[in-house]
């Protein structure tokens, strides 16, 4: 959904790095933040980023990925993956969704993407979560909105999700993927009343359950 703002707005709004100043005051220098995007889809993986902006190389504009319009994310991708101290991208597929419970992976994702951060975090910032590593952290509610390192987390882990939808749209394009994303939109709903869920749905989310006939078999892949 993109912003209701001035077009240019987003452009100059910068949020406080509260929450990242104090860290440093604190002696840490790496400071990561951490998001996931694709919780609540009924189909494909859950993606998480993790990002250590450079303070040096400040990006105008950072915000909650959900307040941005799609060619205003991908702009700020662009800019996140250029500036950035070290960014990482990780996902968990349907299955293991299914499997341990959409709160877990989202986990398990954010933990794979920290994992992955060159040069490595010393302290996070999380979206109202908490992983498992043993690194200092913080978990802040509504942190997209609040904590610029998070909001370029968000921007990033949807940039990653959407494409890969694009990705599923080609292969299964009576679903209308591109235009909703996997979540539980109107038409996705008739679409899975019509053909059924697909390998790649979310079987233990209630819409999926209902409208399956048959138990597909697992494929193991996050995008096509």
């Amino acid at each position: 959904m993109g912003a209701k703002a001035h077009p240019k707005s987003w452009q100059t709004a910068t949020l406080r790095s509260t929450f990242e100043r104090n860290a440093r005051r604190r002696g840490f220098q790496r400071i990561a933040g951490v998001d996931e995007a694709g919780r609540g889809a009924l189909f494909g993986p859950v993606f998480a980023a993790a990002v250590i902006l450079d303070p040096a190389k400040p990006i105008r504009g950072l915000r909650d990925s959900k307040q941005l319009d799609a060619p205003r994310r991908e702009i700020l991708a662009l800019r996140i993956r250029e500036r950035a101290l070290a960014w990482a991208v990780a996902a968990v597929e349907a299955e293991e969704i299914d499997r341990v419970n959409i709160y877990q992976a989202s986990r398990i994702a954010m933990e794979r993407a920290i994992l992955r951060l060159h040069p490595p975090a010393d302290y996070l910032l999380l979206d109202a979560m908490r992983v498992t590593l043993s690194l200092p952290q913080q978990g802040i509610v509504h942190g997209d909105a609040l904590c610029p390192t998070i909001a370029a987390a968000s921007i990033l882990a949807k940039v990653e999700r959407d494409a890969c939808m694009q990705a599923w749209d080609a292969v299964y394009p009576q679903y209308g993927f591109a235009q909703h994303k996997g979540y539980p939109t109107a038409d996705h709903l008739r679409a899975l009343e019509i053909h059924g869920p697909t390998p790649h749905h979310r079987k233990t989310y209630s819409p999926v359950r209902q409208r399956s006939l048959f138990a597909f078999p697992a494929t193991g892949e996050v995008c096509p």
